[in-house]
């Protein structure tokens, strides 16, 4: 038996007329009251497109090789910023977890039933539910980018896309 409340404000710039469910929480769980957020802004630079519609559905890690394809929508006036972002095999991909709770600081994952911190766990729900994917760069097509190894739900807005930060990184030296 699983009653719903309400527990988000009207919606986001993707949706502004979306209203935000949550479920009771588990045995052990532990919320706290939040208010919104009064120090930083995000700019959704585009939305994300995948196979999952429900979070049961969702792998809970994407699989670079072997996932599906998926595709990275980005809005202007962001496109010019995909600019040489081909030249990479691998790109990080940073999106907001729209759906996710915010309230708990406290989990118990259905997966594990071993109660942890939020900040012990890779839980979606967080206080600032920002997800991260390592995925492998398919094709850019303009404002499409075809990518597989995403993990999120589809219609995730996109926060920021950046080039596998391993591209940058110095190979170890010999005797290091």
């Amino acid at each position: 038996m699983t009653s719903l409340r309400w527990a988000a404000s009207a919606g986001s710039l993707l949706e502004p007329n979306r209203q935000i469910f949550m479920t009771d929480i588990r045995p052990h769980e532990v919320f706290v009251p939040t208010t919104p957020p009064e120090d930083a802004q995000l700019r959704y630079i585009g939305r994300i497109h995948t196979p999952w519609t429900e979070r049961k559905e969702c792998p809970r890690r994407g699989d670079p090789e072997n996932g599906p394809d998926c595709r990275i929508e980005v809005f202007e006036p962001w496109v010019p910023a995909l600019k040489n972002i081909e030249t990479f095999d691998s790109i990080e991909v940073l999106y907001w977890l729209d759906r996710a709770r915010r309230d708990l600081v406290i989990q118990n994952p259905a997966h594990t039933g071993d109660v942890r911190g939020t900040f012990a766990l890779r839980s979606p729900n967080r206080p600032n539910p920002i997800g991260t994917s390592l995925v492998k760069l398919i094709s850019v097509n303009g404002p499409l980018l075809t990518v597989r190894g995403l993990d999120c739900l589809n219609g995730t807005p996109l926060i920021d896309l950046k080039p596998d930060r391993c591209a940058f990184t110095d190979k170890p030296r010999s005797g290091a």
